[in-house]
């Protein structure tokens, strides 16, 4: 059974609709979107976890405030992950929470 999942990156001026992608491997479907703020990353989440995905990774971009809104959203449909940076290098060494939130 291949392993359903997503990741999530947060990045000013993306557009959920044009900045994704699936990658399918043998063993695994990964959903790849983009979106403008933490309030996006929720609603893509909760669709992500309404149509089967297990497994949700967000980008450094999500502070602890943002990783904790999307994993409120899915919890109990899906997993959520972090990769971490507390200051993100490509956000000028800011948090995603002072930029997104």
């Amino acid at each position: 059974m291949k392993v359903n999942a997503a990741f999530i990156f947060v990045a000013p001026e993306t557009d959920k609709e044009i900045h994704k992608s699936v990658i399918e491997t043998p063993a695994l479907i990964l959903n790849v979107i983009g979106v403008k703020n933490y309030e996006e990353g929720v609603s893509v989440a909760k669709e992500m976890a309404d149509q089967g995905v297990k497994a949700i990774e967000l980008c450094a971009g999500f502070g602890n405030e943002g990783t904790a809104m999307v994993a409120k959203a899915v919890k109990g449909k899906a997993c959520v992950g972090t990769v971490r940076f507390d200051h993100h290098p490509g956000f000028d060494f800011k948090s995603g929470d002072e930029l997104f939130n």
